[in-house]
């Protein structure tokens, strides 16, 4: 007997917001049963989440919370991973960034499932990895 699984499916984003990153899973990153370990698509995320953050910061970022993970799907190999990233609140030195994740599953081109979304906090730094106030913000400069 087989067991069958169904997902919620979701659609990717609006076409005016790009993925930050897109990676496909191979199988080093999963387990015998080819599943995608957690772990691996925690450090996805935070990459992904640390673009915006290093270009709002213009420069180097270091994450200092992950503030809420929550994996809502499961994650094979050879599924199509979009991430997209945004800056949710800035303070002094630090910026929050909210990921979501994406699947397109390859076995059915078009099924489409939300299955990570996650908010992680980042620290501007200097050269000496010590933390440093972020420059003004571009459309916010006198």
């Amino acid at each position: 007997m087989t067991e069958k699984q169904t997902y919620t499916t979701a659609a990717l984003p609006d076409s005016s917001q790009q993925p930050t990153l897109r990676v496909m899973p191979q199988m080093a990153d999963a387990n015998i049963h080819g599943d995608v370990f957690g772990g691996w698509i925690m450090a996805q995320v935070d990459i992904a989440g640390s673009i915006p953050a290093a270009r709002r910061a213009s420069g180097r970022v270091a994450t200092v919370a992950v503030n809420a993970f929550t994996f809502k799907q499961p994650v094979f190999v050879g599924d199509l991973l979009s991430f997209y990233a945004r800056i949710i609140k800035t303070g002094t030195t630090s910026l929050t960034v909210f990921v979501e994740v994406y699947a397109q599953r390859q076995h059915m081109a078009a099924e489409v499932v939300k299955v990570t979304e996650a908010t992680l906090t980042y620290v501007a730094t200097d050269t000496q990895r010590k933390p440093r106030a972020l420059p003004p913000e571009p459309d916010k400069q006198g």
